[in-house]
């Protein structure tokens, strides 16, 4: 399927791994520019469709900074996908200190509201654009295992549906992808979130994946979620066939949130 995406640039934050790298790839694939943010340049990527921002998005200006550097290079700006974020494993309500809370809130809600206001001139200005904002099942799951990241996980979805009551009209749209479990560095890199649950659960590193998707969130679709599944998702909302899409949350986590 063509998602006439060609000649468009889009930029995708937290684009050096995972979600935000595989939806890097697909969209420079179907023809965009594709602007990848993240600290650290993603090794092994040379397609020329895909031109990577160094910088830490948590500094104060680093949006304007970056849509400013686009500009430069090419001129105009079609889409935004506010994808970088993260939890961290909590061991209850009242072990989160008030650093932690706000250090959570300012990478997995407050870098997309900066970046988000940094994009929107350029994205009204270019007519026919998107938002796409990457939040987490977690959002919908009361768990004492990341409380103040499901907490800013669902402030992300509704800043989401103000952005699009407010400038759907004006010819951008927001929608949220709410991904489940997925197979990324997250989980599966040594010392990570997932080797903190494999702890916390009582089982071996290599099967904590396993765990998670058949006991303790089961996966109707007998499989774990890979970043492409996501990315096609994103790359659907972000382009011109999703014109009539907005306001809107699609979840991506083979079934486990079934609400009515």
């Amino acid at each position: 399927m063509d998602l006439q995406l060609k000649d468009r640039v889009i930029l995708v934050t937290g684009a050096s791994t995972g979600i935000g790298r595989a939806t890097a790839e697909l969209l420079a694939a179907e023809g965009a520019t594709a602007v990848g943010v993240s600290r650290n340049p993603a090794p092994g990527i040379s397609d020329p469709q895909v031109d990577y921002i160094s910088a830490d998005l948590t500094a104060r200006g680093a949006g304007d900074r970056i849509v400013e550097t686009i500009l430069e290079r090419h001129g105009r700006l079609d889409g935004l996908v506010n994808n970088l974020g993260g939890p961290d494993l909590r061991n209850g309500f009242l072990g989160i200190t008030e650093e932690q809370w706000l250090d959570m809130f300012d990478l997995n809600f407050h870098v997309a509201r900066r970046m988000s206001k940094a994009a929107l001139p350029a994205l009204l200005a270019a007519g026919d654009s998107a938002i796409v904002h990457v939040s987490s099942s977690s959002a919908h799951l009361g768990t004492r295992l990341n409380p103040d990241y499901a907490a800013a996980k669902l402030a992300l979805l509704s800043l989401s549906k103000t952005l699009a009551a407010e400038f759907t009209s004006k010819g951008t749209r927001s929608n949220v992808v709410t991904p489940g479990l997925t197979r990324t560095a997250i989980y599966e890199a040594p010392g990570g979130f997932g080797e903190k649950v494999a702890e916390l659960h009582g089982v071996e590193f290599d099967e904590v994946v396993e765990h998670m998707s058949t006991s303790v969130r089961p996966q109707l679709a007998k499989r774990v979620s890979e970043p492409e599944d996501v990315a096609r998702v994103i790359a659907y909302l972000i382009s011109p066939l999703a014109s009539q899409v907005t306001g809107a949350e699609w979840v991506v986590d083979s079934g486990v949130l079934m609400q009515v």
